[in-house]
C-alpha cells in the first residue's frame, strides 16, 4: 500500500512543484498543478455522451471511481490507455469500482471512441476544460504543435467542437464513495500511461 501511494504521488509532486501559483491553464505539459491525495473532487460541469450537462462531483458521489484524463480519441496512446482499461473492468467492477473517462473530445466524438474501442464504460465530455482545469491537468496546445497535429490528419477544433487548444495531462485518480482522492498518477509525458496491473491492484489495496 505504501509503495502504491509514494507512486501515485511521484510524478504529480515533480509536475506541481514547477508552478507553485497553480494557474488554471499553462504553456506547457510539464507545468501544471495537480490536484492530490485527500483533495475533493472538485465540482466541475461536463457532458455526456447525449449532450446533457451534468456535475462531475454529483455523478461520482457514492461510487468507487477510477477516473481517467486522457487526450482524446485522436491519440493512439490514449486509444491503447481505454483499451487496457476495458480488460480489467470486470474485475474492478468485482472489487466495487467504476471507469470512468474523461476528454475534450465532443459527445458526438466520444460515441466514436466508445464505437471503435468497445467500451462499456462511461466517458464524459470536457470540451470546455472545465473538469481538466478544476483537476489543475489543464494546459494550452501552442501554435507550433497545434500545426504539426494537423500535417498528422489530427484537428483538435475539430474533436472538441472548440477552438482553444486545451488539453489535459493524461492522469489516473482513484476515488472513493465520498468523493476524496485517494490515490492519483499524472505524468507529463503523455507516451506514458500507468499500467492497469498497478490500477487493479491499487483498488484491491484501497478497497
Amino acid at each position: 500500500m505504501r509503495f502504491l501511494v509514494l507512486l501515485g504521488l511521484l510524478f504529480t509532486v515533480s509536475c506541481a512543484s514547477t508552478n507553485m501559483k497553480k494557474e488554471a491553464v499553462v504553456s506547457n505539459a510539464y507545468e501544471v498543478s495537480p490536484i492530490i491525495n485527500g483533495a475533493v473532487v472538485p465540482n466541475s460541469m461536463v457532458r455526456n455522451i447525449d449532450g446533457v450537462e451534468v456535475d462531475l462531483n454529483k455523478e461520482l458521489q457514492g461510487k468507487n471511481t477510477v477516473l481517467v484524463f486522457y487526450r482524446g480519441g485522436w491519440c493512439p496512446y490514449c486509444n491503447l490507455q481505454l483499451q487496457g482499461l476495458r480488460k480489467i473492468e470486470k474485475n474492478l467492477n468485482k472489487l466495487g469500482w467504476e471507469i470512468v473517462g474523461i476528454s475534450p473530445d465532443s459527445p458526438a466524438s466520444l460515441k466514436e471512441s466508445i464505437s471503435k474501442n468497445k467500451l462499456t464504460y462511461t466517458l464524459y465530455s470536457d470540451s470546455s476544460a472545465n473538469a481538466a482545469k478544476a483537476f489543475g491537468l489543464a494546459f494550452r496546445v501552442d501554435d507550433k504543435t497545434n500545426k504539426k497535429y494537423l500535417g498528422y490528419g489530427i484537428n483538435l477544433d475539430k474533436a472538441s467542437g472548440e477552438s482553444h487548444h486545451i488539453l489535459p495531462v493524461p492522469g489516473v485518480y482513484l476515488i472513493n464513495s465520498k468523493g476524496e482522492i485517494v490515490f492519483n498518477y499524472i505524468h507529463p509525458n503523455y507516451k506514458i500511461r500507468l499500467k492497469e496491473s498497478i490500477i487493479l491492484n491499487a483498488a484491491k489495496e484501497l478497497k
